[in-house]
């Protein structure tokens, strides 16, 4: 069996200290560095630096590519920015330094759509250098793309998709319910979408995209509506701040793909303090029709940790290039040693 599969990890925000923190119980998987920027964790332990009782050996440095040369991993994990463009010089390091990527990236999930050519920048310069590029996570990456395009392996003919996720946000982490404007009255809310402070859903789009080309659809367009807040009508407490009667408990983000002069693809997400029910649902509407309810809804954090830490060999046996869910093969569970599911050697 071949050694570890070697990791350095780039962020140090909760979703990178999840994703840390998943891999140290995954057989067959090592981190060997961590990148990150703020100056109070660079030289840091990690072990100190997830709060564990004993020391890992591996420090935080802010030096990325004297860490890449430095330790050779098999794949870089980025969980940094939300934007393509905001991590491209990383991406572009990695795939110079022959290493592959997967990252949490939502513009990542399927660039193509915002970025035609900084994506064919992207995939020249993996396929040049041997290595795989993937971005993924719970959504985008798997809840509104990669499941629906599965459930239509079942159906003869597709006619729409809507794709729903109702979400507790008050059981998420903080900076997730700032972004989505937690506590702000409907003046301030306004205002932070106006100065892009809140963006609402990113993703949605890219999902829309990935489910068309799967499909083989030609869309006309694909439209994105402003976030719209949800209003309180009663106090209501998370583990962020107590958000007051009128005040906003979160936010709502639509997209539609059209075709054929009528949406073909819509993705409905609901974020917010209010919700009585969490659920995620898919509905096609096609021959047969396929109705599905992820009842209580798959957790977005802890979703997204395993979707990155599940696709990892998944990437490593991948063909260079610049790659999306659609074009690997499904998403499995690593119950085993990760070094079990490797078919490069």
């Amino acid at each position: 069996m071949v050694s570890e599969i070697k990791v350095v990890l780039f962020g140090l925000g909760p979703l990178g200290l999840a994703i840390g923190k998943g891999m140290l119980n995954k057989t067959g998987m090592k981190i060997v560095g961590v990148v990150d920027i703020a100056e109070a964790l660079v030289g840091k332990d990690l072990g100190d630096v997830f709060k564990l009782d004993k020391r890992l050996g591996v420090k935080v440095t802010n030096d990325a590519k004297r860490l890449l040369m430095k330790t050779k991993p098999d794949i870089a994990v980025i969980a940094t920015k939300s934007s393509v463009k905001a991590i491209l010089p990383v991406l572009t390091l990695c795939a110079k330094m022959r290493v592959d990527v997967i990252s949490t990236c939502e513009e990542l999930s399927y660039p193509y759509y915002r970025y035609p050519a900084v994506s064919k920048q992207i995939d020249r310069l993996a396929k040049k250098n041997g290595v795989t590029i993937l971005g993924t996570g719970i959504n985008p990456g798997y809840l509104m793309d990669a499941l629906p395009i599965t459930l239509t392996g079942a159906c003869i003919k597709v006619e729409k998709i809507t794709v729903t996720r109702m979400m507790d946000s008050s059981k998420r982490r903080v900076p997730f319910q700032k972004k989505i404007g937690t506590g702000l009255t409907p003046e301030q809310f306004r205002q932070m979408i106006d100065d892009k402070i809140i963006t609402g859903h990113v993703g949605l789009a890219e999902s829309i995209a990935m489910i068309a080309g799967a499909l083989g659809w030609k869309l006309e367009r694909i439209e994105e509506s402003p976030p719209e807040p949800f209003i309180a009508t009663e106090e209501i407490v998370t583990s962020y701040t107590t958000v007051k009667p009128g005040c906003a408990t979160g936010l709502k983000s639509v997209a539609h793909g059209i075709k054929d002069g009528k949406p073909a693809i819509l993705l409905e997400f609901y974020a917010h303090a209010d919700v009585k029910e969490e659920y995620d649902a898919i509905s096609i509407e096609g021959v047969p029709n396929i109705n599905q309810k992820i009842i209580g809804g798959v957790h977005g954090d802890t979703g997204t940790v395993a979707v990155m830490l599940n696709m990892i060999p998944k990437v490593l046996n991948a063909s260079p290039g610049l790659v999306t869910m659609k074009d690997l093969p499904l998403p499995s569970v690593l119950n085993e040693d990760a070094r079990v599911y490797l078919s490069k050697k």
